[in-house]
């Protein structure tokens, strides 16, 4: 069947956003496979070999979904428009799910960087470890302390020093008795910081994730505009059941044209 007026402009704008979706599952599958072919130079092989496996397994199911998506759109064929619109209804409950999950691990994950701050803290001046991590937070984040710079009171014997990574301009020995002065060092502990940080992660992936719900729920809504065009111009020979969208047995059927017969009486 030629689809006719509106439905052409459906049919193309679902093509092209399959193939948007296509080129993005071919990027995140080709940077999954990448990594696996690296990650034998990698010191954490396990961790490494766990993402790059998780993102060759997303990049591929978005290429399987782009697939059906632009085979169907492309023969018309009801079937399998209708399983890309089941494909991408379940990929919009997956972004949601995300999002909620994004918040809860944010707010999760703040109560547990706040306790180890100060435990970097307290082993600052005995442990390496404690002592790079540290200035990588502070320096990085451009605090001072966990809740502000009084907390490296115990920091040095005169109760006024603070590390060099709190420093507003790096230098040598410039936290030196710099405890109190604002214009040398950062006051804001890194506990408020880190709060600051988790609060716009929280904010940017709710909206990036509702911005990719609704631009999900747009190509459904052309699928089923584009499905309802199909139906209404072909008969299907049998009904359509949840069994054949579930094994992919629809994608065999040949929809027939609707034929009228017109009886000539004389």
């Amino acid at each position: 069947m030629a689809l006719e007026g509106g439905l052409k402009w459906v049919k193309f704008l679902l093509l092209s956003f399959n193939f948007v979706f296509f080129m993005f599952g071919m990027v995140i599958m080709m940077a999954g496979v990448w990594r696996l072919m690296i990650m034998h130079n990698s010191p954490k092989i396990v961790q490494a070999g766990e993402a790059a496996i998780f993102f060759t397994v997303v990049g591929f199911i978005f290429l399987l979904i782009a697939l059906i998506g632009c085979c169907g759109v492309w023969k018309e064929n009801f079937c399998m428009v209708t399983t890309f619109a089941i494909l991408f209804f379940f990929l919009v409950i997956i972004d949601i799910v995300i999002v909620i999950g994004l918040y809860a691990f944010a707010n999760k994950e703040l109560d547990i960087m706040d306790e180890k701050i100060q435990r970097l803290i307290n082993g600052y001046n005995t442990t390496e470890e404690s002592r790079v991590l540290l200035d990588i937070f502070q320096e990085g984040l451009g605090c001072c302390g966990r809740v502000n710079a009084s907390d490296w009171v115990d920091f040095q014997p005169d109760g006024i020093s603070v590390p060099d990574t709190c420093c507003r301009t790096f230098t040598m020995d410039c936290g030196a008795g710099a405890m109190n002065n604002k214009s040398i060092i950062y006051i804001e502990g890194c506990g408020p910081a880190l709060k600051y940080v988790f609060k716009m992660i929280k904010f940017w992936s709710g909206v990036i994730g509702l911005v990719f719900a609704f631009i999900k729920i747009f190509v459904i809504v052309l699928a089923c505009t584009l499905m309802y065009g199909i139906h209404k111009g072909y008969k299907i020979q049998e009904p359509l059941l949840i069994r054949d969208l579930a094994c992919f047995r629809c994608f065999q059927r040949r929809a027939q044209p609707v034929s009228v017969s017109v009886s000539v009486s004389e």
